[in-house]
């Protein structure tokens, strides 16, 4: 009888040597298998996306298309609150004028402290720009910032009586107040259906094809052109929230995107809407 030759064992391969890691492994592969998970595209694509976007080769909204995806954000969030912590039309304007390049969580932490010391023009100068500066001192350009607070505070003792104006040359006539600030000033607290572009709704603008634009400007002046009026109050902080915390500059957050459907980035990696949830705005407490 001829003797068996024994067969040689194949080596295992190896995996994860952590059970947990082994089964949330798993669990992922299934999740992909089903379609339910997706795949974020690698930097060289989402940077090509955003540049196709911003030369205006992403398909163009259709008016139908540009009043539905409003009135989810209308319906998830009927009156969206801006997040900079303010009294008055005097003390956001100044925090509006702290903001730039900054966080809205990091110009709160300053301001409460700078308001008490001064909430009017007034007494900002009083203060002087020494002490303002020391204020706040952790916010992004605290220098040039200060001479701006200082400068504005002057002159709207000098030009408006201590008063905020209402019209966008006199806001934007006063020192570090651009046409951005004076939108957002313009909107909050006079209700103007003025729109802010920043560098989230610039984005938003531009990658998802809704208003593209070379620069901030055309960006507003094309979004003025195709929200629908009923729309336009809240339109901007619709939109800001919206880039601030889903449709990210990084990693765009599509699952959570209840515009997923309509959106027109050619790498956003889902296209189903999520649910008309309000977006979890920034603590309006300071820290």
């Amino acid at each position: 009888m001829a003797r068996k030759t024994p067969r040689k064992k194949r080596p295992k391969k190896k995996g994860p040597h952590n059970p947990a890691l082994r089964k949330s492994v798993r669990a992922s592969l299934d999740k992909a298998r089903k379609g339910k998970a997706a795949a974020l595209k690698p930097p060289k694509k989402q940077l090509a996306a955003d540049r196709k976007a911003i030369a205006g080769l992403t398909p163009p909204w259709t008016p139908a298309e540009i009043e539905e995806a409003f009135r989810r954000f209308q319906a998830a969030t009927e009156v969206p609150k801006g997040e900079l912590l303010h009294d008055d039309p005097y003390t956001l304007l100044v925090a509006v004028v702290l903001s730039a390049q900054a966080t809205d969580a990091g110009v709160n932490k300053a301001t409460p402290a700078l308001f008490a010391a001064a909430p009017t023009p007034e007494k900002m100068v009083a203060l002087g720009e020494d002490k303002v500066r020391e204020l706040i001192k952790t916010i992004g350009l605290f220098r040039t910032k200060a001479k701006n607070v200082i400068a504005l505070s002057q002159k709207l003792i000098a030009d408006h009586g201590g008063d905020v104006p209402r019209s966008r040359e006199a806001l934007e006539a006063l020192p570090g107040v651009g046409r951005k600030t004076a939108n957002v000033v313009l909107n909050m607290a006079f209700g103007e259906p003025t729109i802010a572009v920043d560098t989230h709704i610039f984005r938003i603008g531009n990658r998802t094809g809704l208003a593209p634009g070379k620069d901030p400007f055309e960006v507003e002046q094309k979004l003025n052109e195709v929200v629908p009026d009923k729309y336009k109050l809240h339109a901007h902080h619709w939109l800001i929230l919206h880039g601030r915390y889903v449709c990210k500059a990084r990693k765009p957050e599509c699952e959570h995107c209840i515009i997923a459907d309509l959106c027109k980035y050619p790498e956003k990696t889902n296209a189903l809407p999520a649910p008309l949830v309000p977006i979890a705005p920034l603590a309006l407490e300071p820290a």
